[in-house]
């Protein structure tokens, strides 16, 4: 069995009653779906008078015996039926037997159906289910290194496919094979000859069929992956539609996306192809034994004298029988196929190593109490060290600021302190506990971060800033607003907080979009802040009214502000200036203005006075 199945059987166990219902339903399918065709026999013969008389009532003698049981059993109460009533009530008779079979036949077939569909939905629902959990629990090295497109593309088109693809096994193991066996066995009871005859054509189609199938897989596979590279490019164009056209770059991101859809598209023919001559060709094969039938058949009839008529046409119908099946079988062999490709690529992301996680019997702690300590810190996001060597305390109540060039190190600290990624050598602790010792929820809830890109929901202006406050009212989002120098321009929208602020919050304009997500901090209250660069796309008026609120917000909470401009750390408890992933100074901003170093020629090519 493929190693993807086998991973799939977990998903399937909380639909372990529609699986059984739908092999059951899916046997008196294939039965009846037989019964059905044999009920053609005594129809026939009322038809050609060629009706078999049996004037007493058989005896059932056992499972050998059932064959002649059950047909002399029928014949007998045609018999009893023909003898007070003309052959029309017979043939009445007979039709409805048809009807009947016919019936539960489709009976079957509905509710086979039925189990299967909440099984597919069911399961798509689990998958999707956790796939999104994983893509939101997997740590942010992991995205750094992937494509969002192709996140995206197995996470939605990957796992329909598998929906759509994988449950044809049950078909392919239980419904179509068992209407080939009965009708098999049921023509074996007609004529062995003739069946002998009909399977030795079978293990040929088969043969021919397979090795059309041949590389299916890996070419499914090949366009699932340009189906993720192809998404990705327009997410990063829609992403990045400002900087394209003022670079005139339209034809360059056309080009690419034009060779992804090309060559998606000959992938796309090339498996199409040999999905659509799955059908005709096992038709065809199919419709071959069955000349090859007649022509044998007819003779046994014609000829021999061995087989009756009616007999050789049952038997034909029931070869015919087997011809949808087979079809079935082949062209679900063949979505099967795309399923193990599509699994392959679900199962790669849902089995992603998270390295960053809890540990059992985590710390809970929701207070902070006397400082943080960055003790000798050497860390790496590929080869080369971006801190060397850094260590660092901030105690309770103090601001603390980072400054330096681009590429100093200064926001891999926030990405350390809120554990997106991990120390490799050295550690953090808050109140002398190590980071990794707190549950993530724990540590992550002692921090609000405000970033320099404003991340922003396509939601209202309350979801937004209540993201870290779920149920905070409209008075503390209000008031969380003004202190973020955000209810001004706020109260002016159509609908105040409740205003939708559209995709990435591109409604609103870059400062305003800032004093949102410093409001979002604020509300929620955190005993330590993280500002990375939490004015920079402030213009300079709203930059002083922000500025105020910040200081006002800081007050008798432990602050780590990394800054570009720093006009707006000039107050900070301890300034640490950093040079590639080292403290080169460290003081309040007279003693490092004093010293006449780093700090100063920093501020000195900032014109600040």
């Amino acid at each position: 069995m493929d190693k993807n199945l086998i991973k799939l059987i977990p998903f399937t166990r909380p639909y372990k009653t529609h699986i059984i219902w739908n092999v059951v339903y899916n046997i008196l399918y294939a039965f009846f779906s037989t019964i059905s065709m044999l009920t053609l026999l005594p129809v026939l013969q009322v038809l050609f008078g060629k009706v078999k008389t049996v004037e007493k009532e058989p005896i059932y003698t056992g499972i050998g015996n059932i064959k002649d049981y059950g047909t002399d059993l029928l014949y007998f109460k045609i018999t009893e039926l023909t003898k007070d009533n003309s052959a029309q009530f017979a043939l009445l008779l007979v039709v409805s037997l048809v009807i009947v079979t016919f019936l539960f036949k489709n009976l079957f077939n509905y509710l086979a159906s039925h189990h299967i569909m909440h099984l597919k939905n069911g399961v798509l629902r689990d998958l999707r289910k956790s796939m999104y959990d994983k893509i939101v629990e997997l740590p942010i090295s992991y995205y750094s290194e992937k494509r969002k497109g192709d996140i995206m593309a197995r996470m939605l088109g990957d796992v329909n496919e598998v929906q759509n693809s994988f449950f044809s096994i049950l078909e392919l193991i239980v419904k179509e094979p068992l209407t080939i066996v009965f009708a098999i066995v049921t023509m074996f009871f007609i004529s062995v000859e003739l069946t002998f005859f009909v399977l030795i054509f079978i293990p040929i189609s088969g043969f021919i069929i397979s090795k059309i199938a041949k590389n299916l897989r890996a070419q499914s596979l090949q366009a699932q992956k340009e189906s993720g590279f192809l998404i990705s490019i327009v997410d990063e164009s829609l992403g990045g539609l400002k900087v394209i056209k003022s670079y005139n770059a339209e034809p360059n991101f056309k080009n690419r996306f034009n060779d992804s859809v090309t060559r998606l598209l000959n992938l796309s023919n090339s498996i199409g192809d040999k999905n659509n001559l799955a059908t005709p060709l096992s038709e065809f094969l199919g419709i071959t034994t069955i000349a090859a039938l007649l022509w044998y058949g007819g003779n046994l009839v014609l000829i021999d004298k061995t087989l009756e008529g009616a007999a050789f046409i049952v038997f034909l119908t029931l070869a015919f029988n087997i011809l949808t099946p087979a079809k079935a079988i082949s062209k679900a062999s063949y979505a099967v196929k795309n399923g193990l490709a599509a699994a392959e690529r679900v199962f790669e992301v849902l089995e992603v190593e998270n390295e960053i996680t809890s540990k059992e019997n985590a710390i809970e702690k929701n207070t902070f109490d006397s400082n943080i300590t960055i003790k000798n810190i050497n860390f790496k996001y590929e080869k080369e060290n971006v801190l060397k060597d850094f260590t660092l305390e901030v105690k309770k109540g103090q601001t603390v600021a980072l400054v330096g060039q681009s590429g100093s190190g200064k926001s891999t600290i926030a990405n350390l302190l809120t554990r997106f990624y991990d120390t490799s050598e050295g550690e953090i602790t808050i109140d002398g506990v190590n980071i990794k010792d707190f549950s993530l929820k724990s540590l992550r809830g002692l921090m609000g971060l405000v970033t320099q890109d404003s991340i922003l929901f396509n939601d209202t202006i309350k979801a937004n800033v209540a993201l870290g406050k779920i149920d905070a009212t409209d008075e503390e989002i209000i008031e969380a607003l003004k202190i973020a120098n955000a209810y001004e321009f706020v109260k002016d929208l159509p609908l105040g907080i409740h205003t939708n602020i559209g995709d990435s919050g591109n409604k609103l304009s870059g400062g305003q979009k800032q004093r949102l997500s410093i409001a979002r901090a604020v509300l929620k209250n955190p005993p330590i802040m993280i500002l990375d660069e939490a004015t920079s796309a402030l213009d300079t008026e709203s930059e002083k009214f922000v500025q105020v609120a910040l200081e006002n917000m800081m007050q008798n909470r432990t602050s780590i502000v990394i800054a570009h401009r720093l006009s707006t750390i000039q107050k900070a408890d301890k300034i640490v200036v950093m040079q590639k992933g080292k403290i080169v100074e460290q003081g309040t901003h007279d003693e490092l203005i004093a010293l006449d170093g780093t700090y100063h020629k920093l501020v000195t090519m900032q014109s600040f006075e």
